[in-house]
């Protein structure tokens, strides 16, 4: 087997799903794009074995994805717009839950037959999609056209008032129309705040939270990627390699690494730098990348290597000092990555239990 590999301990995977739902109010999984690189019908296959009553999709497109593998209820968190023929196909399907963020869409929707089960969406700090507050007044209107579902607010990530900003617009919703609240990026703590802080009578307000990366990919020690070695190469100082024939610095090894473009590697989202030393350490790589050096997501005998180029589509190359006994061909590496944008070649079940 060769390629890039993720594998994963099921036993402690799941003991972590389970945990997650018994501490989240309202456990909404979110299933999307990649499937955070376990693939969407393996995530639909986990949140119907959790017996989950909705899973969230990103796009419409992905509904038929997943649809044979998850039957309960299915929300498009993407905004319904009137050219979209997929998502309007959907509008019929009444365990399909449609996302609606602007007054005409509302009102348009509310014109089907069907009745669609419909959530509003509240625009936040993220000015994404959303109604705004001065809106909100005006969404009644509309709603005993459709099967209203409640109100959904997707927060920033980041940030010191997102608990006040939910508690603030979830508030500004309630006063226009009562339904549950859909968050996204509160922890399973701060959405019970919120609910609490919104409630009446003595009940907390009822709540939804949707989890993606922190439910699939938040448990420790339960998966592991990993690359294998395709080919190993020594050379000598002053040699060239590569397509850009760029001069070794130092005698050593030249590491086929499996995994380029194709599979994500070195095709990771840029993170925010907000303090001192990651700003000097951003600044320290820029450096070195302007140079012609950057630093792969290879660890081999311990450590990142750095790449020798670019990665190419489906293999990378890596500098290995001569100091260093390499790695054989066929073995595996550990290679970090980035889920939500890694697309991996084989999914391979661990069981801690018995170590196979």
């Amino acid at each position: 087997m060769s390629g890039i590999i993720l594998r994963v301990d099921v036993p402690r995977w799941r003991e972590h799903l389970r945990r997650v739902r018994a501490e989240t109010p309202g456990l909404v999984p979110v299933n999307k794009g990649n499937g955070y690189g376990y693939g969407l019908v393996r995530l639909a296959q986990e949140a119907a074995r959790m017996e989950s009553d909705s899973m969230a999709v990103g796009l419409a497109d992905e509904v038929a994805l997943v649809r044979d593998h998850f039957t309960a209820d299915l929300v498009v968190l993407t905004p319904w717009r009137p050219d979209d023929a997929v998502a309007t196909g959907l509008l019929a399907d009444p365990n399909l839950v449609t996302t609606v963020s602007r007054l005409e869409d509302l009102a348009a929707v509310g014109e089907r037959a069907e009745r669609p089960p419909v959530l509003v969406e509240v625009l936040t700090s993220m000015r994404r999609y959303g109604i705004t507050h001065t809106e909100l007044s005006r969404v009644p209107t509309w709603l005993d056209r459709v099967d209203f579902r409640g109100w959904t607010i997707h927060l920033p990530i980041s940030g010191t008032d997102r608990v006040l900003e939910a508690e603030q617009l979830g508030r500004a919703a309630l006063a226009a129309a009562p339904g549950p609240l859909w968050f996204s990026h509160l922890s399973a703590a701060e959405t019970r705040e919120v609910a609490d802080r919104l409630g009446t009578g003595g009940a907390a307000a009822p709540v939804r939270l949707r989890l993606g990366t922190m439910l699939w990919s938040g448990g420790a020690n339960t998966h592991w990627p990993m690359a294998t070695v395709l080919d190993v190469h020594p050379v000598v100082r002053g040699q060239r390699v590569g397509y850009r024939q760029r001069r070794c610095l130092a005698d050593g090894w030249i590491i086929v690494m499996a995994g380029g473009t194709s599979q994500g590697i070195g095709m990771e989202a840029p993170t925010a730098a907000s303090s001192l030393r990651q700003r000097a350490i951003s600044v320290a790589s820029g450096s070195m990348e302007a140079a012609g050096w950057a630093l792969s997501p290879y660890t081999v005998a311990g450590k990142k290597r750095w790449f020798i180029e670019p990665p190419h589509m489906q293999s990378s190359l890596i500098f290995l000092p001569r100091s260093v006994a390499p790695p054989a061909i066929g073995d595996e590496v550990p290679v970090r990555l980035r889920l939500n944008t890694a697309v991996v070649d084989h999914l391979v079940e661990v069981d801690s239990g018995t170590g196979s």
